[in-house]
């Protein structure tokens, strides 16, 4: 080491130190943070002394030496089975910046190996890619990289910090499957990407994409996150009657008017299976159904879906739109429930009432105009047989009600029968009264005899109303003309 020689022999050692240096060792740390030197020796120096020097590695640039104390924020340990002494330096300032020397002490000649170390702010980076996702979505994070790292460490975390991404790494190549996060190594492509699953709007902010490079700092590309809510998807909810039609209607931009119009179900929007599209799609799965059709209205920017006939696995969500982007608002959600008729049932008064559900529909908009309701189209389906059965109702509550009156009517008469009979047979016994009593007046005077039969009349028809004295008169009258 340069302090422990004579000043005569300087120039000599300059010179020998010159020559004798081994490769160069590139070392770069962040800011704030540490970095180690790795400084490897020769077989047979194990017990020599070491040590890191700075500058010119004049007797006060030694910065730590093996066998000394821990200086500042210099530490040393020297590995002898693998002939490597590392030098680890902490709280790294951007003056550290700089050539340093790895040393092994040697009589009359040192042993020397050129260290370079770079410091770098502990940020990155200066271009930042920006990506928008939404909730429940999913969404893949592209990171390209030099062919020549093909073979090379990558991993991915959140963060902009460079210094502890690969510590912090959510997922690296070695393994690819973490949760919602997977990673995708194309090689021939120079390019790895991470899809994360089921976005939340908490995985909004920065990702780092990571290389491990053995030789310097690791390579790094930055990208932002935004996660958004669906605020504007318009919602149905829709009720059907297994086995009758029912239209769904999708409003669509009027600058979609050319899109190609779809029909999905799933729980999923990114995950749906086709059902039904204005036209074939190429790649992409479309089941055939002919109970589902598509009747595109470009005038009124909105097409309609109608299903023949509901079957109880139709029930489930449904989505509509005109654009694979998934922007917002541009896409119609549909939960259909399909319910089987109900049984008819016989009601207290012994008529039989059929119970029908009719289909009902609820809108609701978070944004936007209002579009008509679709289960208006197919509540007309069901409004025939509604009347049918009330007409029905209502008729037989007519019979009925005939009936009573008619056995009220039927019984005043039997009344009026007997009364009637009773009537005639005091008119008959009054009858031969009154002729009795006129046959024998021949004998007697006509005055003194029509009071006699008068009062007899007066006494026998006191009870009877003024109507019936009118039938005595007439009775009399008769009975005189006899």
């Amino acid at each position: 080491m340069w302090s422990r020689q004579n000043p005569l022999f300087i120039l000599c050692i300059v010179l020998r130190y010159s020559t004798d240096a081994a490769d160069l060792i590139h070392v770069a740390g962040y800011q704030g943070r540490e970095v180690k030197v790795f400084c490897p020796y020769e077989n047979g120096y194990e017990s020599y002394q070491k040590y890191l020097c700075k500058g010119s590695c004049g007797s006060d640039d030694v910065l730590v030496e093996t066998g000394g104390a821990k200086r500042d924020r210099y530490s040393i340990y020297d590995n002898k089975e693998k002939k490597i002494f590392t030098v680890t330096i902490s709280g790294l300032r951007l003056t550290d910046a700089g050539k340093y020397w790895c040393g092994v002490t040697r009589t009359f000649k040192d042993l020397y190996t050129e260290v370079k170390l770079k410091i770098v702010i502990d940020r990155c980076c200066d271009n930042i890619t920006t990506v928008q996702g939404y909730v429940d979505d999913s969404m893949s994070i592209s990171c390209p990289y030099h062919s020549k790292y093909q073979h090379n460490l990558k991993y991915f975390c959140r963060g902009s910090q460079p210094s502890t991404c690969l510590q912090q790494a959510v997922i690296t190549s070695d393994h690819n499957q973490n949760g919602r996060f997977n990673l995708h190594d194309d090689k021939a492509s120079s390019n790895f990407s991470v899809t994360i699953a089921s976005l939340t709007q908490e995985d909004s902010g920065l990702y780092l994409c990571g290389i491990r490079n053995n030789n310097s700092l690791d390579i790094f590309s930055v990208t932002e996150l935004e996660v958004k809510v669906w605020c504007c998807v318009k919602s149905n909810n829709m009720t059907g009657n297994e086995g009758h039609p029912v239209t769904m209607q999708c409003p669509y931009p009027p600058q979609h008017r050319n899109n190609v119009k779809f029909l999905c179900k799933g729980d999923r929007r990114y995950s749906c299976d086709n059902i039904v599209t204005s036209q074939a799609r190429a790649g992409k799965k479309t089941h055939t159904d002919s109970r589902f059709t598509l009747q595109d209205d470009v005038r009124s920017s909105f097409f309609l879906v109608t299903i023949t006939e509901l079957r109880a696995e139709d029930s489930g969500t449904f989505w509509c739109g005109s654009d694979r982007v998934w922007s917002v608002g541009d896409y119609t959600k549909i939960q259909l429930s399909v319910v089987s008729p109900q049984l008819t049932s016989i009601s207290p008064t012994g008529t039989p009432t059929v119970s029908v559900e009719p289909v009902s529909s609820q809108t609701t908009h978070i944004s936007g105009t209002p579009i008509k309701n679709p289960a208006h189209i197919s509540s007309v389906v069901f409004i025939v047989p509604v009347t049918v059965a009330v007409v029905l109702i209502v008729a037989l509550a007519l019979v009925m009600v005939y009936r009573w009156k008619c056995y009220k009517v039927q019984g005043a008469g039997v009344n009026m029968n007997r009364n009637t009979r009773k009537t005639d047979e005091i008119y008959e016994n009054h009858e031969v009264v009154a002729c009795t009593k006129l046959g024998s007046s021949k004998q007697q005077s006509t005055l003194h005899q029509y009071d006699d039969a008068e009062d007899q009349q007066e006494s026998d028809y006191q009870n009877l109303a003024a109507v019936e004295e009118i039938y005595c008169n007439q009775i009399v009258i008769n009975c005189i003309k006899n």
